[in-house]
């Protein structure tokens, strides 16, 4: 079929594109590139650099495409840069989602809208996390995200669509900048690799859920076959603390870790993990890749040289 991926030359995005390029799909691209990377994409994908903030120029190429398929993963998506200016997240991750579904509207096109379930749920919520739990973000992000989910509900009851919402916990895997602000996997990984401490921000005891960007893009390819809407968690279930975290990169690496500790960072949560039940009963989808199995798969990346292409 034919299918669009919104910031499909991202970490996430360019593994997606792989996937539906292998599978024979068409594929098209729009991505503004600003952290994107056209090294990323497979040359079967036509990139089309147009902001999802350019309504005009956005609705034209999902025209000129008629995609089956939008999968809508074009994002602000660092916590710390939506603490500082909401506005500039609101703009992408709510307007720019606007724009994706009413271009997608006029093509007839299905959406499925990569939101977030780490910054949605906030605080309060029960661990490991339901898709039913009324989420209470602590982010300009995570309200953004929870914005954009209602908009995609909005859709489906006033347009008859079946748009569907995939809240993923941490994605993790090659392809993630390890020298970036966010990821901390692999920039933990790249600093023990180089012989430096890594920076812990608090004490360490926060948990998150850890998803290998693999079992991410299967969970894609899972709703994708659906033909009715729906939000599912896509996770492992389970909470990994920093510390954790940390003493995993040294056994697989066989180095030493002795982070670093530093004040705790604005608009992070404490705990955070997904029930993912649902997307194994709807979606017959279940994370299978093994955290240390993961961190394995980033240091060979980092210790080959972190090519965009790299494969899973």
């Amino acid at each position: 079929m034919r299918v669009i991926v919104t910031g499909g030359a991202g970490f996430i995005g360019s593994h997606l594109v792989d996937a539906f390029v292998a599978r024979g799909d068409e594929v098209s691209v729009i991505d503004d590139l600003s952290t994107g990377r056209a090294g990323r994409l497979d040359a079967q994908a036509v990139l089309h650099k147009v902001s999802i903030t350019e309504a005009a120029q956005l609705t034209e190429v999902i025209s000129s495409v008629s995609p089956e398929l939008i999968c809508h993963l074009a994002a602000q998506i660092d916590v710390r840069a939506s603490v500082t200016k909401p506005a500039v997240d609101a703009q992408t991750n709510v307007v720019g989602s606007i724009n994706v579904l009413e271009a997608a509207r006029r093509s007839g096109a299905r959406v499925l809208f990569c939101s977030t379930g780490g910054a949605l749920y906030g605080r309060d919520a029960p661990i490991p996390s339901l898709e039913d739990v009324l989420p209470l973000p602590e982010s300009p992000y995570g309200i953004a995200k929870h914005c954009a989910e209602q908009y995609v509900g909005l859709y489906n009851r006033l347009h008859q669509t079946s748009h569907s919402v995939l809240r993923f916990a941490n994605v993790y895997g090659p392809r993630q900048d390890p020298s970036g602000e966010s990821g901390v996997v692999p920039i933990f990984c790249s600093q023990v690799l180089a012989g430096k401490r890594p920076t812990i921000f608090g004490d360490g005891t926060q948990t998150r859920d850890y998803v290998y960007v693999g079992d991410a893009v299967a969970a894609f390819l899972a709703a994708a076959a659906q033909q009715r809407p729906g939000t599912w968690n896509i996770g492992t279930g389970v909470e990994v603390s920093v510390l954790d975290l940390a003493q995993e990169i040294g056994a697989v690496t066989g180095l030493p870790v002795d982070p670093v500790f530093a004040p705790a960072r604005p608009g992070e949560l404490q705990r955070s993990a997904l029930a993912v039940e649902r997307a194994r009963l709807d979606l017959g989808w279940s994370a299978t890749t093994a955290l240390a199995d993961g961190v394995r798969a980033i240091c060979a990346w980092i210790g080959a040289g972190t090519a965009d292409r790299a494969a899973l």
